[in-house]
Protein backbone atom coordinates (compact mmCIF):
# COMPACT_ATOMS: atom_id res chain seq x y z
CA UNK A 1 0.00 0.00 0.00
CA UNK A 2 1.00 3.49 -1.30
CA UNK A 3 1.63 6.11 1.91
CA UNK A 4 0.43 9.23 0.21
CA UNK A 5 2.74 11.43 2.32
CA UNK A 6 5.79 9.44 1.06
CA UNK A 7 4.65 9.97 -2.62
CA UNK A 8 3.66 13.75 -2.38
CA UNK A 9 7.25 13.79 -0.69
CA UNK A 10 8.92 12.61 -3.63
CA UNK A 11 6.86 15.05 -6.10
CA UNK A 12 8.39 17.81 -4.33
CA UNK A 13 11.92 16.87 -5.83
CA UNK A 14 10.71 17.49 -9.32
CA UNK A 15 7.93 15.91 -11.86
CA UNK A 16 8.25 11.79 -12.17
CA UNK A 17 6.70 9.13 -14.16
CA UNK A 18 4.66 6.34 -12.33
CA UNK A 19 7.53 3.99 -13.37
CA UNK A 20 10.19 6.39 -11.80
CA UNK A 21 7.41 6.34 -8.58
CA UNK A 22 7.16 2.97 -8.42
CA UNK A 23 10.66 2.10 -8.64
CA UNK A 24 11.40 4.70 -5.42
CA UNK A 25 8.50 3.19 -3.26
CA UNK A 26 8.52 -0.26 -3.90
CA UNK A 27 5.72 -0.95 -5.83
CA UNK A 28 4.46 -2.61 -8.69
CA UNK A 29 3.89 0.55 -11.76
CA UNK A 30 0.28 -0.41 -11.73
CA UNK A 31 -0.14 0.48 -8.17
CA UNK A 32 2.07 3.54 -8.52
CA UNK A 33 -0.37 4.82 -11.33
CA UNK A 34 -3.79 4.06 -9.71
CA UNK A 35 -2.39 6.12 -6.36
CA UNK A 36 -1.28 9.20 -8.85
CA UNK A 37 -4.49 8.95 -10.81
CA UNK A 38 -6.63 9.35 -7.59
CA UNK A 39 -4.18 12.25 -6.52
CA UNK A 40 -4.72 14.04 -9.74
CA UNK A 41 -8.55 13.97 -9.54
CA UNK A 42 -8.44 15.08 -5.83
CA UNK A 43 -6.05 18.35 -6.81
CA UNK A 44 -3.26 17.45 -5.11
CA UNK A 45 -1.19 15.91 -7.77
CA UNK A 46 -1.24 17.51 -11.44
CA UNK A 47 -0.48 15.02 -14.97
CA UNK A 48 1.34 16.58 -17.44
CA UNK A 49 2.03 15.18 -21.32
CA UNK A 50 0.65 11.81 -22.76
CA UNK A 51 1.71 7.98 -22.96
CA UNK A 52 5.21 7.20 -22.22
CA UNK A 53 5.80 11.59 -21.77
CA UNK A 54 3.17 11.23 -19.01
CA UNK A 55 4.76 13.16 -15.78
CA UNK A 56 3.42 14.13 -12.40
CA UNK A 57 4.27 16.88 -10.50
CA UNK A 58 2.57 18.84 -7.41
CA UNK A 59 0.54 21.97 -8.44
CA UNK A 60 1.56 25.86 -8.70
CA UNK A 61 1.12 27.27 -5.85
CA UNK A 62 -1.30 29.97 -5.33
CA UNK A 63 1.41 32.48 -2.82
CA UNK A 64 0.62 34.88 -0.44
CA UNK A 65 3.54 36.34 1.81
CA UNK A 66 3.72 39.95 3.51
CA UNK A 67 6.02 40.69 6.46
CA UNK A 68 4.49 43.05 9.37
CA UNK A 69 6.63 45.04 11.67
CA UNK A 70 6.34 43.01 15.29
CA UNK A 71 5.99 46.63 17.47
CA UNK A 72 2.06 47.17 17.97
CA UNK A 73 0.98 44.48 16.04
CA UNK A 74 -1.81 42.40 16.37
CA UNK A 75 -2.40 38.82 15.74
CA UNK A 76 -6.22 39.21 14.45
CA UNK A 77 -5.23 42.39 12.18
CA UNK A 78 -2.40 39.72 10.22
CA UNK A 79 -5.76 36.97 9.96
CA UNK A 80 -7.88 39.78 8.67
CA UNK A 81 -5.02 40.92 6.20
CA UNK A 82 -4.89 37.22 4.90
CA UNK A 83 -8.47 36.82 4.89
CA UNK A 84 -8.64 39.89 2.36
CA UNK A 85 -5.63 39.02 0.19
CA UNK A 86 -5.42 35.62 -0.47
CA UNK A 87 -8.41 33.52 -2.29
CA UNK A 88 -7.40 30.62 -0.66
CA UNK A 89 -7.86 31.68 3.00
CA UNK A 90 -10.71 33.93 1.69
CA UNK A 91 -12.88 31.01 0.96
CA UNK A 92 -12.57 28.88 3.47
CA UNK A 93 -15.70 28.18 5.55
CA UNK A 94 -16.51 25.66 8.63
CA UNK A 95 -13.98 24.04 10.67
CA UNK A 96 -11.20 25.04 8.13
CA UNK A 97 -11.60 28.37 8.42
CA UNK A 98 -11.56 28.28 11.87
CA UNK A 99 -8.45 25.67 12.32
CA UNK A 100 -6.22 28.48 10.23
CA UNK A 101 -7.23 31.00 12.34
CA UNK A 102 -6.14 29.14 14.94
CA UNK A 103 -2.97 28.25 14.02
CA UNK A 104 -2.32 31.81 12.12
CA UNK A 105 -2.90 33.63 15.05
CA UNK A 106 -1.55 30.94 18.16
CA UNK A 107 2.15 31.15 15.87
CA UNK A 108 1.67 35.07 14.90
CA UNK A 109 0.80 34.98 18.81
CA UNK A 110 4.13 33.89 19.53
CA UNK A 111 5.74 35.61 17.73
CA UNK A 112 4.90 39.05 19.06
CA UNK A 113 5.24 38.19 22.91
CA UNK A 114 8.17 35.82 23.23
CA UNK A 115 10.47 36.86 19.78
CA UNK A 116 12.19 40.27 20.77
CA UNK A 117 12.64 40.63 17.25
CA UNK A 118 11.72 43.31 14.80
CA UNK A 119 9.64 41.74 12.44
CA UNK A 120 7.54 38.74 11.29
CA UNK A 121 7.07 37.49 7.72
CA UNK A 122 3.85 34.89 7.08
CA UNK A 123 2.91 33.00 3.85
CA UNK A 124 0.59 30.80 2.46
CA UNK A 125 0.13 28.22 -0.54
CA UNK A 126 -2.07 26.22 -1.94
CA UNK A 127 -1.09 23.04 -3.59
CA UNK A 128 -3.88 20.95 -4.43
CA UNK A 129 -5.70 20.13 -0.97
CA UNK A 130 -2.88 21.17 0.59
CA UNK A 131 -2.53 24.79 2.48
CA UNK A 132 1.07 25.38 3.38
CA UNK A 133 1.73 27.87 6.06
CA UNK A 134 5.04 29.06 7.56
CA UNK A 135 5.72 32.15 10.29
CA UNK A 136 8.91 33.87 10.46
CA UNK A 137 10.72 35.86 13.18
CA UNK A 138 13.52 37.38 13.14
CA UNK A 139 14.29 37.04 16.91
CA UNK A 140 16.24 35.35 19.60
CA UNK A 141 14.72 32.12 18.56
CA UNK A 142 12.43 29.88 20.79
CA UNK A 143 14.23 27.46 21.33
CA UNK A 144 17.10 29.64 23.03
CA UNK A 145 14.04 31.91 24.79
CA UNK A 146 12.69 28.60 26.48
CA UNK A 147 15.72 27.48 27.50
CA UNK A 148 17.46 30.72 29.08
CA UNK A 149 13.55 31.52 30.84
CA UNK A 150 13.44 27.74 32.74
CA UNK A 151 17.05 27.19 33.08
CA UNK A 152 17.36 24.50 30.92
CA UNK A 153 20.88 23.04 29.65
CA UNK A 154 20.37 23.46 25.93
CA UNK A 155 18.23 23.80 23.39
CA UNK A 156 17.29 20.28 23.04
CA UNK A 157 15.97 20.23 26.05
CA UNK A 158 13.64 23.08 25.66
CA UNK A 159 12.33 21.40 22.25
CA UNK A 160 11.87 18.24 24.69
CA UNK A 161 9.78 20.87 27.02
CA UNK A 162 7.61 22.29 24.74
CA UNK A 163 6.87 18.32 23.12
CA UNK A 164 5.28 17.62 26.53
CA UNK A 165 2.65 21.09 26.62
CA UNK A 166 1.96 23.73 29.63
CA UNK A 167 5.75 24.98 28.83
CA UNK A 168 5.34 28.55 29.10
CA UNK A 169 7.86 31.16 29.88
CA UNK A 170 4.77 33.90 31.20
CA UNK A 171 2.45 31.67 33.31
CA UNK A 172 0.75 34.92 34.02
CA UNK A 173 0.00 36.02 30.34
CA UNK A 174 -0.05 32.30 28.88
CA UNK A 175 -1.08 28.66 28.96
CA UNK A 176 1.96 27.50 27.36
CA UNK A 177 -0.84 25.04 25.24
CA UNK A 178 -0.98 27.16 21.67
CA UNK A 179 2.53 25.38 20.20
CA UNK A 180 1.31 21.81 21.58
CA UNK A 181 -1.89 22.27 20.24
CA UNK A 182 -1.28 24.04 17.05
CA UNK A 183 1.27 20.77 16.22
CA UNK A 184 -1.38 17.80 17.14
CA UNK A 185 -3.80 19.68 14.93
CA UNK A 186 -2.52 20.23 11.46
CA UNK A 187 -1.24 17.36 9.02
CA UNK A 188 2.67 18.06 9.55
CA UNK A 189 4.52 20.98 11.53
CA UNK A 190 7.64 22.24 11.94
CA UNK A 191 9.06 24.53 14.20
CA UNK A 192 12.85 25.40 13.71
CA UNK A 193 15.08 27.57 15.98
CA UNK A 194 18.78 27.32 15.87
CA UNK A 195 20.33 24.28 15.13
CA UNK A 196 17.29 22.22 16.73
CA UNK A 197 14.26 21.52 14.46
CA UNK A 198 11.04 19.74 16.41
CA UNK A 199 8.57 18.24 13.75
CA UNK A 200 5.45 16.30 14.18
CA UNK A 201 4.54 14.24 11.16
CA UNK A 202 0.07 13.20 12.26
CA UNK A 203 0.00 11.49 9.11
CA UNK A 204 2.47 9.15 10.45
CA UNK A 205 1.79 9.65 13.94
CA UNK A 206 5.12 10.34 14.50
CA UNK A 207 7.43 12.85 16.12
CA UNK A 208 11.08 13.89 15.75
CA UNK A 209 13.81 16.16 16.27
CA UNK A 210 16.49 17.42 13.96
CA UNK A 211 20.23 19.15 13.49
CA UNK A 212 19.79 21.99 11.53
CA UNK A 213 22.66 23.13 9.31
CA UNK A 214 23.33 25.95 9.18
CA UNK A 215 21.64 27.43 12.39
CA UNK A 216 18.78 29.64 11.67
CA UNK A 217 18.38 33.30 13.43
CA UNK A 218 15.03 33.54 14.46
CA UNK A 219 12.03 30.97 14.46
CA UNK A 220 10.24 29.32 11.60
CA UNK A 221 7.15 27.66 11.91
CA UNK A 222 5.80 25.46 8.62
CA UNK A 223 2.63 24.25 8.62
CA UNK A 224 0.72 22.10 6.39
CA UNK A 225 -3.26 21.79 6.33
CA UNK A 226 -4.90 18.87 4.19
CA UNK A 227 -8.44 21.19 3.40
CA UNK A 228 -10.15 17.86 2.10
CA UNK A 229 -9.30 16.17 6.05
CA UNK A 230 -9.65 19.11 8.56
CA UNK A 231 -9.02 17.89 11.98
CA UNK A 232 -11.92 18.83 14.54
CA UNK A 233 -9.99 21.23 17.26
CA UNK A 234 -12.94 20.18 19.15
CA UNK A 235 -12.57 16.94 19.21
CA UNK A 236 -8.52 17.41 19.62
CA UNK A 237 -9.35 19.79 22.60
CA UNK A 238 -11.22 16.89 23.89
CA UNK A 239 -8.82 14.40 23.71
CA UNK A 240 -6.46 16.37 26.06
CA UNK A 241 -9.19 17.73 28.44
CA UNK A 242 -10.44 16.68 31.73
CA UNK A 243 -13.15 18.93 33.09
CA UNK A 244 -12.60 21.57 30.69
CA UNK A 245 -8.26 21.34 31.83
CA UNK A 246 -6.18 21.02 29.86
CA UNK A 247 -4.74 18.06 31.96
CA UNK A 248 -3.45 15.17 29.35
CA UNK A 249 -0.49 14.93 27.84
CA UNK A 250 1.55 11.58 25.16
CA UNK A 251 4.97 12.02 25.67
CA UNK A 252 7.40 10.37 22.77
CA UNK A 253 9.84 8.44 24.82
CA UNK A 254 12.31 8.55 21.88
CA UNK A 255 12.80 11.82 21.42
CA UNK A 256 14.42 11.96 24.88
CA UNK A 257 17.35 10.30 24.24
CA UNK A 258 19.89 9.57 21.75
CA UNK A 259 19.34 6.46 19.87
CA UNK A 260 16.90 3.40 21.23
CA UNK A 261 18.01 1.88 24.07
CA UNK A 262 17.39 3.78 27.61
CA UNK A 263 19.46 2.73 30.76
CA UNK A 264 20.05 5.25 33.40
CA UNK A 265 17.78 7.04 35.84
CA UNK A 266 19.20 10.69 35.07
CA UNK A 267 17.06 9.95 31.36
CA UNK A 268 14.18 8.86 33.12
CA UNK A 269 14.28 12.11 34.75
CA UNK A 270 14.33 14.00 32.00
CA UNK A 271 11.66 12.45 30.60
CA UNK A 272 9.38 13.32 32.94
CA UNK A 273 10.07 16.78 34.41
CA UNK A 274 7.13 18.79 34.07
CA UNK A 275 4.87 15.48 33.79
CA UNK A 276 3.50 16.43 37.04
CA UNK A 277 1.64 19.22 35.23
CA UNK A 278 -1.10 16.70 34.09
CA UNK A 279 -3.54 14.53 35.36
CA UNK A 280 -3.38 11.62 32.79
CA UNK A 281 0.06 10.61 30.68
CA UNK A 282 0.41 8.33 27.91
CA UNK A 283 4.46 7.23 27.23
CA UNK A 284 4.76 5.89 24.12
CA UNK A 285 7.63 3.38 23.90
CA UNK A 286 7.22 3.55 19.32
CA UNK A 287 11.07 3.12 17.88
CA UNK A 288 12.73 2.25 21.26
CA UNK A 289 13.86 -1.12 21.62
CA UNK A 290 15.13 -1.24 25.20
CA UNK A 291 14.97 -0.59 28.39
CA UNK A 292 17.29 -0.66 31.44
CA UNK A 293 16.32 -1.59 35.21
CA UNK A 294 17.09 2.16 36.82
CA UNK A 295 15.27 3.42 33.76
CA UNK A 296 11.71 1.59 34.20
CA UNK A 297 12.31 2.04 38.51
CA UNK A 298 12.57 5.27 38.13
CA UNK A 299 9.24 5.87 36.02
CA UNK A 300 6.89 3.50 37.80
CA UNK A 301 7.87 2.77 40.96
CA UNK A 302 9.76 5.99 42.28
CA UNK A 303 8.10 8.82 40.33
CA UNK A 304 4.51 7.34 40.51
CA UNK A 305 4.83 6.70 44.20
CA UNK A 306 5.64 10.40 44.37
CA UNK A 307 2.81 11.88 42.53
CA UNK A 308 0.21 9.16 42.99
CA UNK A 309 -2.51 11.76 41.08
CA UNK A 310 -0.90 11.30 38.10
CA UNK A 311 -1.94 8.03 35.43
CA UNK A 312 0.89 6.58 33.61
CA UNK A 313 0.27 5.14 30.44
CA UNK A 314 2.86 3.06 28.21
CA UNK A 315 1.80 2.14 25.18
CA UNK A 316 3.78 1.00 21.84
CA UNK A 317 5.67 -0.97 23.97
CA UNK A 318 7.94 -4.87 22.76
CA UNK A 319 7.55 -7.48 25.05
CA UNK A 320 11.03 -7.02 26.32
CA UNK A 321 9.69 -3.54 27.88
CA UNK A 322 6.43 -4.83 29.04
CA UNK A 323 8.47 -7.18 31.04
CA UNK A 324 10.54 -4.05 32.50
CA UNK A 325 7.76 -2.07 33.05
CA UNK A 326 5.59 -4.92 34.86
CA UNK A 327 8.62 -5.96 36.87
CA UNK A 328 8.64 -2.08 38.26
CA UNK A 329 5.70 -2.16 38.81
CA UNK A 330 4.95 -5.12 40.83
CA UNK A 331 7.96 -4.07 43.33
CA UNK A 332 5.88 -0.71 43.73
CA UNK A 333 3.50 -2.39 45.23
Amino acid sequence: MIDDSDLIDLLRRGPATSTAVAQVLGVSRQAAHARLKALVESGRVAREGVARATRYRLPEAERWEQSFPLAGLAEDRVLQQMVEENATIGRLTGEAEGLVAYVVTELVNNAIDHSSGNQVRVSAEQRGTLLLLEIEDDGVGAFTHVRDALNLPSELAAVLEISKGKTTTDAERHTGEGLFFTSKAVEFFRLVSGAQAWIVDNRREDMAVAEVEPPLQGTLASVEIDLADIRSLATLFDEYTIDYAFAKTRTVVRLFAIGVRFVSRSEAKRLLHGLDRFREVVLDFRGVEGVGQGFTDEIFRVWTTAHPSVSLEPVNMNETIEFMVERARRRES
